[in-house]
């Protein structure tokens, strides 16, 4: 008879792949701020995080992997906290909500987060990343939006909402990189979608 695998084995190598991963991304995040982006390597890395190089390439194809991860975790919060949002929700109020759950983590974890932030802005290659991964979230967005509000793939106005949304949440991060001791990203949005709101909530949809 065969035995079943323990779940608690699963469960525990899960954890312990989570716990590398974790250590590699703020060990390389936190080189990559005192460095420099092109300055570090996957050795460096490695060594740093106690781990050999071939331990990192499991979890990682690249150091510019580490940021990726980075950027997608932002991208599936605000998508996360836009599909939790009340139906009947004014899209402005929950377009806010969405884009302020990383701006909200950002602020709470500014020694950390600040520098990476300051990093994707100010690497090339780093910001093309950025950029890629910000057209995604737009369409996810907008496709969000139009199943919010009913409306068809043709309609414009979900994805110009995605991008009013996510233009904001650029401009806030660049705003607070340059500077951190003016106002938090949480007010920053704040102000911006003070501004959007009026058009964020018009009825566009209904012809």
């Amino acid at each position: 008879m065969t035995t079943p695998p323990d779940p608690r084995a699963s469960t525990l190598a899960q954890r312990k792949r989570q716990l590398v991963s974790t250590e590699l991304t703020e060990t390389a995040l936190q080189l990559f701020a005192h460095k420099g982006f092109e300055a570090v390597t996957v050795d460096e890395i490695a060594t740093a995080a106690g781990v050999s190089k071939r331990t990192f390439f499991r979890y990682f194809a690249s150091k510019e992997d580490v940021v990726v991860q980075f950027l997608a975790g932002m991208g599936a919060d605000i998508r996360a906290e836009l599909a939790a949002r009340p139906a009947g929700e004014r899209p402005s109020v929950a377009l806010l909500r969405a884009v302020s759950v990383p701006l909200a983590a950002c602020g709470e974890e500014s020694d950390r987060t600040l520098p990476v932030v300051r990093l994707i802005l100010r690497t090339p290659a780093l910001l093309a990343r950025f950029l890629e991964h910000e057209a995604g979230w737009r369409e996810e967005l907008a496709g969000e939006l139009a199943a919010r509000l009913g409306t068809g793939p043709a309609e414009l106005y979900p994805a110009l909402a995605a991008g009013m949304a996510l233009t904001a949440f650029e401009t806030v991060l660049c705003r607070w990189s340059e500077d951190p001791a003016g106002p938090g990203p949480l007010d920053l949005i704040e102000r911006a979608f003070a501004l959007l709101a009026p058009a964020l909530d018009a009825d566009v949809t209904r012809e």
